[in-house]
């Protein structure tokens, strides 16, 4: 639950409201009536109107500027790769395939063959 006075942007107008999309805005009230579907009440300067809206049309701005940075962050590696010509790097990028450090805590869990025949031959004993 976003705290009253926060700032929030607008992010789609699921209800048809003529919500100011990309708009920002602040949480001035919550709505705790549970017989519709809003949550919150929101004033946006811009317009000079207060909009209740459902949870699913708003976003925190830090939010959306944290995603926005790492979107930025993403694009440049791969610029980055590519300039280089540095496959791994790209190939990480965009498959998202573990670092270094998971590959070997996931190499740790592996057992050997030998350990795994082992491990069979010692419970066809019991």
């Amino acid at each position: 639950m976003l705290r009253l006075g926060e700032k929030i942007i607008v992010i789609a107008d699921s209800l048809e409201q003529n919500l100011p999309i990309g708009g920002y805005g602040y949480i001035i009230a919550y709505d705790r009536n549970n017989d519709n579907i809003f949550d919150y009440v929101v004033r946006v300067p811009k317009e000079n109107k207060h909009y209740y809206v459902p949870a699913s049309d708003i976003e925190l701005e830090e939010v959306l500027l944290h995603q926005q940075a790492d979107q930025v962050e993403r694009e440049a590696l791969i610029d980055f790769a590519l300039a280089t010509k540095n496959e791994e790097l790209f190939r990480k990028i965009m498959n998202g395939e573990p670092s270094g450090q998971q590959e070997a805590e996931r190499d740790k869990d592996v057992q050997s063959t030998e350990d795994f025949i082992k491990q069979i031959g010692l419970k066809a004993w019991i």
